[in-house]
């Protein structure tokens, strides 16, 4: 029997498992329904019903329909039982939001795909691009910094507990750490090292 609640997409892409991880936060039983936007013939026909920009995560709940990785994850804290994944305080929330801004618009695309994509998984017929990856970690270095000076002494990125911030970053990172540049990075910023020693010992992300 199907689940109530439906995730449309990859399990290599980044934002699904976001939103894979935040669903095992919460407890909450799905059914990934398997979405290839690099098929060979392109993004399949149907998915465009339900992302009319044909990306993935797309999200179904009770025929509710949503996309956009954000979106989706704030309604499923606040839609399901369980602990809260959003802060309170005002001015927590506020630097969740920011991080994970941060996250789309500084770091998404320099760490998977200037270092790791580059690195570690080269497309077919592509040539190595060194140049591309030097200037990615030229970024990935920029939005450490300022990650870790948002972080401090604190054990989570935006309060005393794990929020969307935390599992918004830690797929980006750990594609990123794979690449061996990535690993030196992280390993020269202490805080961020530690947090996300802490994070890949929770069992959304050992799930993911």
């Amino acid at each position: 029997m199907r689940s109530s609640v439906i995730v449309y997409g990859a399990a290599y892409s980044v934002y699904v498992r976001i939103v894979r991880i935040t669903l095992q936060e919460k407890g909450v039983a799905y059914d990934l329904v398997p979405v290839d936007v690099f098929a060979e013939h392109g993004v399949p026909a149907d998915h465009f019903v339900r992302h009319p920009f044909g990306r993935i995560p797309s999200f179904e709940h009770d025929g509710f329909s949503l996309y956009e990785t954000s979106a989706i994850t704030r309604y499923v804290d606040e839609a399901f039982p369980g602990p809260a994944l959003q802060p309170v305080e005002l001015r927590e929330r506020a630097r969740m939001n920011q991080i994970i801004a941060m996250l789309d618009n500084y770091a998404y695309l320099p760490m998977v795909w200037d270092v790791y994509v580059q690195r570690v998984e080269p497309r077919e017929g592509e040539r190595l691009d060194e140049a591309r990856i030097a200037s990615g970690l030229h970024k990935v270095r920029a939005f450490i910094i300022a990650l870790s000076d948002m972080l401090g002494g604190q054990q989570w990125l935006a309060g005393s507990r794990p929020s969307l911030a935390d599992f918004h970053a830690v797929p980006m990172f750990d594609l990123f750490e794979k690449a061996p540049e990535g690993a030196a990075l992280i390993a020269a910023f202490p805080q961020i090292e530690a947090w996300l020693g802490r994070m890949k010992t929770r069992p959304s992300y050992l799930m993911t």
